[in-house]
C-alpha cells in the first residue's frame, strides 16, 4: 500500500514539476533556465520533456490555471517563495481531483 505521503512526493510533485518547467519553456524559458528557476538539475527538466517522470496525472483547468501563472510569475522573476506557491498547487490540486490517498480520492 502506498502511503499518502508516498503519493504526492512519487507521483504529485513530480507532475506539478513537469508541468510548470513545461509552461516555463512556453514562455520562452530553455531547459537550463526553467531548471535554474525552478531550483533543480537541468537533467530533472529534461526527464519531465521527455516524459520519463512526472507525467502520470493529468491536471484539469483550474490546476492549470494555477500552473500556468506560476510558470509566467517564475519567467519574470516575480516569485519570491517558490515552495508555497507549488503547495499551493498541490493543495489546490488534492481537493478539485481528489490525488492522494487522505483526501479519499484516485490513487
Amino acid at each position: 500500500m502506498k502511503m499518502p505521503c508516498q503519493k504526492i512526493v512519487w507521483d504529485v510533485l513530480p507532475a506539478i514539476r513537469a508541468a510548470i518547467a513545461e509552461e516555463l519553456i512556453l514562455c520562452g524559458a530553455s531547459q537550463a533556465e526553467a531548471a535554474r528557476r525552478l531550483e533543480m538539475a537541468p537533467s530533472a527538466i529534461s526527464q519531465y520533456r521527455s516524459k520519463k517522470r512526472g507525467y502520470r496525472i493529468v491536471f484539469d483547468e483550474t490546476v492549470m490555471t494555477l500552473i500556468r501563472d506560476l510558470a509566467q510569475d517564475l519567467y519574470e522573476e516575480r516569485v519570491d517563495d517558490l515552495a508555497g506557491r507549488i503547495c499551493a498547487i498541490c493543495r489546490r490540486l488534492q481537493a478539485v481531483q481528489g490525488v492522494c490517498g487522505s483526501c479519499g480520492g484516485k490513487n
